[in-house]
């Protein structure tokens, strides 16, 4: 049987309203997780953490944060701006001070013991560089308030910390008063920026002209002020914030008490007049449940309550909790939701609200299971609006309060989704770096403090035992940020501030009915065990009718998985039915080149249109990316009888393997056709390919593939040969391949890239003299660095003598091979070895422009010598094409 409480708390023992809520249970629906399997995924959880954490202290430390993708530290000033977002930096070892009360909920006493003498000894707070009071707030000076708790109760505890003398609570109130300048406003509202070392509107402080700043970033100081100002006796931080939340609430619309997202710092007008419980807003809300619940300040559950009541009656419809305007509540301000609110669950259940939470919950949970995270915004029918997720924790939040309240076993599977798609998809060497698509599964090189601050305390608190924690936490409560600030606080003697306005709101109007104090009757809400099944039921068939899962078996085209351009083959006739259901035409160019023009109108549907658009908006950000890292032209020459050099192909580079320009040699070998010559499988030919050059055909597979299976075989390099016949570098621009979007270190070879007549230049040659030996290099050598250290071939030691001169009677001279895709070097050799003599405007090796005919000697005129005759007859045309391609990139 399921127990049943009713309780109504005296005002002094309110703030136990909100523990006793998390203790409410529901019965128990299915079979639960078993204790080994929870212990399983709480070190899992563990590891994780020690993976981001030992990796930002490796790589990062003292920097504010780790740059996860290229493992170093984010050092503001030093990479480029992000805007906003930087405003969280500030040089004082930001993620270290944010994590600080983590470590000791995760069992890392001595660990934070170190770090907290770390802090001590390198964070300077006086640094001259403008920050987000909001930021600096919740992070720092939160962490700061967190860290000295902790540190308290462990040296209260005995074993660890006997040394602490309150020095991080000396370093809070330092920074407190670093940004009490901001709060210099008539309105008492602070302004969005302070200058850590100058304050604000001083000639140096670079900041105080912002005539902005959002709700949230005014509405969530209480605690943090409030916690600093009881543990010092200092009542000004307090009063400050307190006075800010009085403005907010008295300037709030009294029709529908809702508040706007931004507000003028000193007129008090909306500026942004949209009202919702997301970004802008979303913990301005929390803040005034959660101060009645730290101070026991029944003004602040008045005030909440009156809110709640305005959002469940205008902004929330279940599932979803859409924006509205202030004035006209009833008119929606937006048809997306963003990803922020997924704290609101959470917040429901300190409420006591608890269908909503599971419905809302819910929603989120099925948008996550489509894209693996939340995106940063999704429209009303659950697709994607904005595609980042920096790894926020909001939702792991209200995962862990729905089952602290439930204890319904559902949750902890929820949570391990979270767990395996964090490993899945956002892990790396060195971290876990944020999505910077959830669509394509791309990564932005960015992992912010909150990652360490939040996610891993509640995804631990979800999977612990009661024995597992170092300390009860129902004796604290979680900031926006998750720091731990104990509720004993409340007992401390509260600052003598500022009254309310006069023309705020009246005692008639916060009457009793205003009051919720009972936690809800969890028999009468969930007369059926089956209850939070029920309701979850319909919103995920919702979910599915709105934004269908991928079938298995269905036509080409249909619910499947949509294209993406990473992915995308010119010649793969599936991809070529997904580009015509989603309105893309191919073109065809003369150059090799393929053009993609999408026209919405001729897509199949409007959601093939949609996924056309994403998909072309792919194709230009790759081609984008993929110009910025441009490489220069590379070489391949052949070397062998009867080319000895003379003959060099112009190569595309990759952006994986061994890089050419690095290699003094290059890479030399004998070539053979690959088998399959797609080289998509694993080569049946494997025992020729062993210590040559593999020669593969484009297409059917990513390069990185070809380029594995190639390796496999022993290849020391591989040449892709295009498949678009009549395709050659002097008339196509540079052609580079990129990797298959995953991880490339483990491909070590040399991949080069020939147009079509290029390669059949090579091919041509392999076919009549069947061995060929090339060189790959970044730039032709000439003949002495070519062949040092061993005697020169017969045919060259023929000639008159003179090593510059040209072998009058070599075969080379006479070979006419198609000119107009090789070029031919004649260069000084006698000069230095591996020294290359350049013409006059010094963009590669001397280029014999105009050859004399030679004489040319009796020799077979076979098929074979007719098509390596056809393949010189522009040798000129090429040769100045792979000149301006050198000088294209000098």
């Amino acid at each position: 049987m399921c127990t049943v409480l009713w309780f109504r708390p005296a005002t002094m023992s309110a703030l136990l309203f909100s523990l006793l809520l998390l203790l409410s249970t529901l019965c128990r629906l299915g079979q639960s997780m078993s204790r080994e399997e929870k212990l399983k995924l709480r070190n899992q959880v563990v590891e994780m953490f020690d993976h981001a954490y030992s990796n930002y202290m490796d790589h990062a430390y003292p920097a504010d944060e780790l740059m996860p993708l290229t493992c170093r530290g984010r050092v503001r000033g030093l990479e480029p701006s992000r805007g906003d977002v930087d405003d969280a930096l500030g040089m004082f070892s930001l993620t270290l001070i944010d994590t600080l009360d983590t470590l000791v909920l995760l069992n890392k006493t001595a660990e934070f013991e170190a770090a907290v003498r770390r802090v001590l000894k390198d964070v300077r707070l006086d640094n001259d560089v403008v920050v987000s009071v909001f930021e600096t707030n919740i992070r720092v000076l939160g962490g700061l308030l967190g860290g000295h708790s902790m540190a308290v109760m462990l040296k209260d505890a005995g074993h660890y910390m006997q040394w602490y003398q309150d020095e991080l609570l000396h370093m809070a109130k330092d920074l407190g008063l670093r940004l009490l300048p901001a709060f210099n406003t008539s309105s008492g509202l602070p302004y969005p920026r302070v200058n850590l070392k100058h304050g604000v509107r001083g000639p140096e402080s670079r900041t105080g002209t912002e005539t902005d700043t959002c709700t949230a970033c005014a509405g969530t100081i209480i605690l943090e002020f409030a916690a600093l100002s009881r543990f010092t006796g200092d009542p000004v931080f307090e009063v400050h914030a307190r006075r800010a939340l009085n403005f907010l609430w008295e300037k709030r619309q009294r029709n529908s008490n809702l508040v706007g997202t931004t507000i003028n710092i000193h007129s008090g007008e909306w500026v942004r007049r949209d009202s919702g419980v997301g970004a802008g807003i979303d913990s301005y809300y929390e803040y005034l449940l959660k101060a009645y619940i730290l101070l026991g300040d029944d003004l602040f559950l008045q005030r909440f309550n009156i809110h709640y009541a305005s959002i469940m009656k205008y902004i929330s419809q279940p599932p979803l909790l859409l924006d509205v305007h202030i004035h006209k509540p009833l008119l929606p301000a937006r048809t997306w939701m963003d990803s922020l609110l997924a704290f609101f669950p959470g917040l429901q259940v300190l409420k006591g609200d608890i269908r909503p939470a599971i419905e809302t919950h819910e929603m989120l949970y099925q948008v996550t299971k489509k894209h693996n995270f939340l995106p940063e915004a999704f429209t009303t029918d659950f697709r994607v609006h904005w595609a980042q997720h920096p790894l926020r924790p909001e939702f792991a939040e209200s995962t862990y309060f729905l089952y602290k309240a439930t204890k319904d076993p559902y949750y902890l599977e929820v949570g391990r989704t979270v767990l395996d798609n964090l490993n899945r998809f956002a892990r790396v060497p060195c971290g876990f770096a944020a999505m910077k698509d959830v669509r394509t599964g791309s990564h932005e090189d960015r992992m912010d403090s909150f990652f360490l601050a939040e996610m891993f305390k509640y995804l631990f608190l979800l999977f612990a035992e009661e024995e597992d924690l170092p300390f009860n936490v129902e004796d604290y409560i979680f900031t926006t940020e998750a720091h731990l600030l104990p509720l004993s606080l409340s007992l401390s003697t509260a600052p003598r501030g500022p009254s309310p306005p006069a023309n705020s709101t009246s005692e008639e109007e916060l009457d009793d009915s205003n009051f919720d104090w009972t936690c809800p009757n969890t028999r009468l809400l969930f007369p059926d065990p089956a209850f939070p099944r029920n309701l979850r039921d319909p919103i995920r068939s919702a979910v599915d009718k709105s934004c269908p899962r991928p079938a298995v078996h269905r036509e080409p085209g249909m619910g499947r998985p949509p294209l993406r351009a990473q992915d995308f083959m010119a010649n793969n006739p599936d991809h070529l039915e997904l580009l015509r259901r989603m309105g893309v035409s191919l073109i065809h160019l003369k150059d090799g080149r393929v053009q993609l023009v999408q026209h919405a109108t001729q897509a199949v549907s409007a959601v093939a249109a949609e996924d056309g658009m994403r998909f072309m908006q792919e194709m230009m950000e790759l081609s984008s990316q993929q110009q910025k890292e441009q490489l220069p032209p590379r070489a391949v020459q052949i070397i062998s009888h009867p080319f000895f050099g003379r003959v060099v192909l112009t190569a595309g580079p990759a952006q994986f393997g061994t890089d050419l320009s690095k290699s003094i040699t290059g890479v030399r070998g004998f070539v053979t056709v690959a088998e399959p010559y797609s080289g998509c499988a694993e080569l049946s030919n494997a025992a020729f390919v062993q210590g040559r050059i593999a020669l593969l055909q484009r297409g059917q597979c990513m390069f990185a593939e070809k380029a594995r299976h190639i390796m496999k075989a022993g290849a020391i390099g591989g040449i892709v040969i295009d498949d678009n016949e009549g395709s050659s570098s002097d008339t196509a621009p540079l052609f580079q391949m990129a990797g298959d979007g995953r991880n490339t270190e483990d491909v070590t070879l040399p991949l080069l890239f020939l147009f079509y007549k290029e390669g059949n230049i090579l091919l041509e040659a392999l076919k009549e003299y069947r061995e060929v030996e090339v060189l790959l290099s970044d730039k032709a050598r000439d003949r002495a660095s070519i062949f040092k250290g061993k005697p020169l071939p017969g045919i060259l030691l023929e000639s008159s003598g003179d090593a510059h001169e040209e072998d009058q009677t070599s075969p080379a001279s006479s070979a006419t091979l198609d000119r107009s895709h090789v070029s031919t070097v004649e260069l000084d050799e006698s000069a230095p070895d591996n020294e290359e003599v350049t013409p006059e405007e010094d963009v590669g090796p001397a280029i014999k422009r105009n050859p004399e005919p030679e004489e040319e000697p009796a020799v077979d005129k076979d098929s074979s010598s007719k098509s390596v005759k056809a393949m010189m007859a522009d040798w000129r045309e090429d040769l100045e094409a792979f000149q301006q391609m050198e000088k294209d990139e000098l």
